[in-house]
């Protein structure tokens, strides 16, 4: 076989590799590599109960998919803050799957210290009866990666420790998201 034969037979090969590959592409069109970030948001909180060393409350978040397909959801890691000041940490590990253009809810543990609530009851008893509170983590996807988020509120935090922050009239104020 001569040297240009060769080189035309090489140049077909890459031709048809680089047809293949972009037919395959195509099949991916209507799924992106990287979907929108779903937000999550604090939906109620209850106080489940502790010790003097620390307080068990369950939280409970809602996470909003704005995308067009389902995000399966493996778990996720937060910390929550009220007044400024660290409260709460937790993971939970429950799956779930957020469908498109919907929202499911996810109950995680928080574990609060007693220098948490310590400063809690502190704001209260000067005449405090908001606190603004920060929900900052990581929500794990297998097939797209991690999201983390950052949403920030106001809890009336009589009303919550009374009925929870999704009790009746609610107990949050005008979240806004973060990324």
């Amino acid at each position: 076989m001569s040297r240009a034969s060769r080189r035309r037979l090489l140049a077909l090969g890459v031709a048809a590799c680089g047809a293949v590959a972009l037919a395959g592409l195509g099949g991916c069109a209507g799924t992106p590599l990287r979907p929108l970030k779903p937000e999550v948001s604090l939906a109620d909180i209850r106080l489940e109960g502790g010790n003097l060393v620390e307080q068990r409350f369950l939280l409970s978040l809602r996470v909003t998919n704005p995308n067009r397909f389902d995000i399966p959801v493996q778990g996720l890691s937060f910390t929550l803050d009220l007044g400024g000041e660290p409260f709460a940490r937790g993971v939970g590990n429950r799956p779930v799957v957020v469908p498109a253009l919907g929202e499911a809810q996810v109950e995680v543990n928080a574990t609060a210290g007693l220098s948490g609530l310590l400063r809690q009851f502190k704001a209260l008893g000067k005449g405090r009866e908001t606190f603004e509170y920060r929900l900052k983590g990581r929500l794990v996807t297998g097939a797209y990666g991690d999201f983390d988020f950052d949403r920030h509120g106001e809890l009336d935090a009589m009303k919550a420790l009374r009925d929870g922050v999704g009790g009746p009239g609610g107990g949050t104020r005008a979240p806004s998201e973060k990324f």
